[in-house]
């Protein structure tokens, strides 16, 4: 019988955090995949807001501004797609300008909280892998399992120049390494929801895994969690 079963019990979570580029996004989704759940890719959600205040001619050093942009978010999400104010912006949002921007702003209390709601909005049944950077530690504290997904700086800078090559987006691997760090320093250094595993988190290496068998452990620790 599943968690949902009974009367009144909320959908199952699995949470996956970690760095930038660490594979969360894949692993969600293959995750979600085998199990039936839906997916919430919360960095989306911060990515579409800094492409918002971009569009807008927002600086990101305004933070009033920038949270105004986020409580009126026009965003639409069918599938895989992502609309910002009907318009695709797939491609876009997965800018590495896009993407520093984001990492940025991401640590305005107001920012957070007013992107928090929405993102609660997408625990629904038959269940759901959310990964973020939070959301085992704020957005989903009562997850059925939590995964903290990390790899080297190294491996995971390897993994996004490949990503952005296949995509057609020009790729430099000493600044993609170098916009990695700092993107670290500033998710695990900021005030607010500060990137680390919750306390109950699972740690997951997956520098030396395959997607398949990453996906494989997250699916093991599925079936083992406590009932």
């Amino acid at each position: 019988m599943s968690s949902t079963a009974a009367a009144g019990a909320p959908a199952p979570v699995i949470t996956i955090d970690g760095p930038t580029a660490s594979g969360k996004g894949t692993i969600a989704h293959r995750v979600a995949k085998a199990l039936g759940f839906t997916v919430l890719d919360s960095g989306a959600l911060y990515r579409l807001t800094a492409l918002a205040a971009r569009n807008a001619g927002v600086a990101p050093e305004d933070e009033a501004a920038v949270v105004a942009i986020a409580q009126n978010l026009d965003v639409r999400f069918e599938g895989p797609h992502m609309y910002l104010a009907g318009k695709d912006v797939n491609h876009e949002i997965r800018e590495e300008a896009v993407g520093n921007m984001a990492s940025r702003i991401a640590g305005y209390p107001a920012l957070r909280q007013a992107l928090l709601e929405r993102q609660r909005a997408f625990r629904l049944p038959p269940g759901l892998v959310a990964d973020g950077r939070d959301m085992g530690t704020v957005v989903f504290p009562d997850a059925s399992l939590k995964i903290f997904l990390i790899a080297d700086v190294e491996a995971r800078a390897e993994r996004r120049c490949k990503q952005l090559i296949e995509k057609g987006i020009s790729a430099n691997l000493p600044d993609l390494l170098k916009d990695l760090r700092e993107r670290d320093a500033r998710d695990s250094q900021r005030a607010v929801a500060p990137l680390a595993p919750a306390a109950d988190a699972i740690e997951l290496d997956s520098s030396s895994l395959s997607i398949e068998q990453t996906v494989a452990a997250v699916l093991d620790h599925w079936r083992a969690r406590p009932r």
